[in-house]
């Protein structure tokens, strides 16, 4: 059973930084790609970056473009998400996900995913 655990959530000022991780286990990752989604308050979830495990391939929303960086570490079978110059429009619950099936493109619509973390909340403040 595939299981994806974020942390690294929290509180930050506007222009400062958080990482977040997310552990995978349950299955072989090569192959499959890895994604973060992101949910405020009130409003749908949205895709905010995705990665291939094998080929270091990279997505990213026009909103994060620049000031996130989605990366991963194969032998830890964990993605990270590296948030510089945050801003509160960034505020939300962030979301680890990943695909039952191999795509030969990145997805970035949630409905290409069926494993979900937990979510871990951040906090940009004014």
């Amino acid at each position: 059973q595939v299981q994806l655990v974020e942390s690294g959530g929290g509180l930050v000022q506007a222009g400062g930084s958080l990482r977040l991780s997310c552990a995978a286990s349950g299955r072989t990752f090569s192959s499959y790609a890895m994604g973060w989604f992101r949910q405020a308050p009130g409003k749908e979830r949205e895709f905010v970056a995705a990665i291939r495990w094998s080929l270091s391939n990279t997505r990213y929303a026009d909103s994060v473009k620049g000031r996130f960086t989605i990366s991963r570490d194969n032998a830890k079978n964990t993605v990270y998400l590296e948030m510089n110059s945050l801003n509160p429009e960034d505020t939300a619950v962030y979301y680890c996900a990943a695909p039952r099936h191999i795509y030969f493109y990145l997805p970035a619509s949630t409905t290409d995913y069926d494993y979900w973390g937990q979510g871990t909340q951040v906090t940009v403040s004014s």
